[in-house]
């Protein structure tokens, strides 16, 4: 009995209501005026939205960054491989287009989509709406962003006709298959099926098209290369590496690249990531850069980038 007491206070207090939350009220009332909302829809959505710990919890983990050789089988190990080509087999016609219209390669489409949610397989388990207002008003750091996320995902619901309290998201309020934030989902995603609604929740084309729009709007350049393998003669000889240069002063620095790259080489930067046999070394390109803009980090972009070669090189 005590047991199952705690248990039932440790639900409440991880999902209280939210419309409890300071800030509330004077948000309704700016949504009123500022978008015109109907002041009842609003003040009824939040009554029924509610306060999670779990959300804080999630996002004041701290920051335990594991070594490159534990985090990249997260993402490149078989299932995901063999997920990802039954993908592109299902959806080859909408990536080919994809790459035609936005010039990104399929597989950098396919590699985002497959770090991000497995091919739609975990899109997140929290109601969208009480993630982002537990985070709005109750995550000081961070408030002014969640906030206007928040206020997005309204203005989202109601273009897209989407029921407030239904739709799942990550912790943090990201959505659907590709894990659009609200305002990048209002922003970039595009209806790439061509039947009158943009739905990254559902329909894996549109999902596509998006994530190829957002590349390119970021500045992706079609035709150059994302990363280059490359060994190092002598880190001594190396300098400052934190500045990009010219392939050309790499080579001069004693960095050769490992495999062949046509056409245009744009200055790169040099990265090290830690493997079993010590140090292995790229060099990296802007459109490695335009990947951190979906998330600003080397291991999540080489993620992208190694789940796309591994894709590129099973199916080809």
């Amino acid at each position: 009995m005590k047991k199952q007491l705690f248990l039932f206070l440790l639900f409440v207090q991880c999902t209280a209501q939210a419309a409890d939350l300071p800030g509330i009220p004077a948000f309704i009332d700016e949504m009123v005026v500022k978008h015109q909302f109907k002041r009842e829809e609003l003040e009824q959505a939040f009554v029924h939205a509610e306060y999670r710990q779990d959300v804080i919890d999630s996002i004041n983990q701290p920051a335990i960054l594991k070594p490159w050789i534990e985090y990249r089988p997260n993402f490149i190990n078989q299932q995901r491989i063999d997920s990802g080509l039954q993908f592109w087999l299902k959806y080859s016609r909408a990536l080919k287009r994809a790459e035609k219209q936005y010039g990104v390669p399929q597989e950098i489409i396919l590699g985002i989509i497959g770090v991000e949610t497995a091919y739609g397989r975990n899109t997140g388990h929290f109601r969208a709406l009480d993630a982002l207002t537990t985070l709005a008003f109750n995550y000081p750091r961070r408030a002014d962003f969640f906030r206007d996320e928040l206020e997005q995902y309204l203005l989202l619901a109601r273009e897209q006709r989407f029921d407030l309290l239904s739709i799942q998201a990550s912790y943090a309020g990201a959505l659907g298959i590709p894990q659009f934030m609200p305002s990048s989902y209002r922003r970039y995603a595009v209806d790439f099926n061509r039947n009158g609604k943009i739905d990254l929740l559902n329909e894996p084309e549109d999902a596509i098209g998006s994530v190829a729009n957002y590349l390119k709007q970021f500045g992706w350049r079609n035709g150059e290369p994302v990363a280059l393998p490359c060994k190092v003669d002598d880190e001594k000889r190396l300098g400052v590496v934190g500045d990009a240069r010219p392939v050309i002063a790499w080579r001069d620095a004693g960095v050769t690249p490992l495999k062949k790259a046509s056409g245009y080489l744009p200055p790169a930067w040099l990265l090290d990531f830690t493997v079993e046999s010590g140090k292995e070394y790229w060099l990296v390109f802007s459109n490695f850069n335009v990947i951190m803009r979906y998330n600003n980090s080397n291991f999540y972009a080489m993620s992208v980038f190694q789940l796309a070669e591994a894709l590129h090189d099973a199916r080809y």
